[in-house]
């Protein structure tokens, strides 16, 4: 009689089967999905270590929902790190952190991806002013003085980024209006250009403010002037280049940008969460230690940004001619 019994119900037993499998199944792509969401974003810096490409893309990666991980990939005027993400996948998972290097070198260079057409835009986070200074050798303390000295000293050392940065355009912008000739030196980045000039190795120095911060709380770099419309609140004292020269101006920016075809909504999710991190009053807070300030912009006019900022420095490079080296 069991075994009878148990073969009266056979579609019973094959149906408890299959939603014993069915749930199985769904346990599994759920666990998958969870695993995939715990998953740390990877954030691509393609600058050197210690500058503020690097200090953004650490303070953001600390308020996002979902671990984020900072992956340093310095090299070839920031390409090769580029590059890495140009390549990586559509998912949300991989993004690269940027400054005004990424609309520079599509103009300036052959790069082995589709130039801004590689990614999609996230958003635009923050902004410091460059800073004008010298080592605290050189007798000059203010821009005229600066321009004076150089007449009478042809050759001082213009510590720069690298060839065709944002940093150099503005220091071969300023060499041009002030009439005066310095032998440009390139450096990695910003830091490596504030070392240099807070060594002995260069005289002038032209750098985000942040990168240069240490120097001039040291005494080792004397600021003469920071290209930002208005004074500064971390450096007071220190004159705008337009007083001197009127209508100059000259920043470095930083933002988020992703593989190009990530989905909209990972876009959105993303910039959302990185512009609510950049308005956090303790992130306001230490920004402001190093002369950084939020410059908010989601994806649609953080693109239009920069579009109109690869228009500004093609304009430069082509009034001064200037070329890669």
């Amino acid at each position: 009689m069991l075994f009878r019994r148990r073969g009266l119900y056979p579609d019973r037993a094959r149906t408890k089967v299959r939603g014993m499998r069915t749930l199985v199944t769904v346990l599994a792509l759920a666990l998958a999905a969870s695993a995939a969401a715990q998953k740390p974003i990877r954030i691509v810096v393609p600058n050197p270590p210690g500058g503020t490409v690097d200090i953004v893309a650490r303070t953001v990666a600390q308020h996002l929902t979902q671990n984020a991980i900072v992956d340093l990939k310095p090299g070839g005027n920031n390409v090769i790190g580029t590059d890495l993400v140009a390549r990586a996948a559509a998912d949300g998972q991989t993004l690269l952190m940027i400054g005004t290097h990424f609309v520079i070198n599509p103009l300036v260079r052959q790069l082995p991806y589709d130039g801004m057409r590689a990614f999609t835009p996230i958003a635009c986070l923050a902004a410091t002013p460059l800073v004008f200074g010298v080592n605290a050798a050189l007798p000059a303390r203010s821009l005229p003085e600066l321009v004076a000295y150089a007449r009478k000293k042809p050759g001082l050392n213009f510590a720069s980024s690298t060839t065709g940065s944002g940093i150099h355009l503005a220091g071969e912008m300023f060499k041009t209006v002030a009439g005066i000739d310095l032998n440009t030196v390139p450096y990695q980045g910003g830091v490596q250009a504030a070392l240099a000039v807070a060594g002995g190795h260069a005289d002038v120095l032209v750098a985000p403010l942040s990168d240069a911060v240490p120097h001039l709380a040291s005494g080792k770099v004397r600021a003469l002037a920071v290209a930002s419309p208005q004074r500064v609140e971390l450096a007071k004292d220190v004159p705008t280049v337009a007083e001197s020269y009127p209508g100059f101006q000259a920043q470095s920016w930083f933002g988020a940008v992703a593989p190009a075809g990530t989905p909209k909504a990972i876009v959105d999710r993303l910039a959302a969460e990185m512009l609510r991190a950049v308005e956090k009053p303790e992130v306001k807070a230490a920004f402001a230690k190093l002369g950084i300030v939020p410059l908010p912009m989601g994806p649609a006019e953080f693109e239009s940004f920069m579009r109109a900022e690869t228009a500004a420095f093609d304009k430069i490079l082509k009034q001064g001619n200037i070329r890669p080296e």
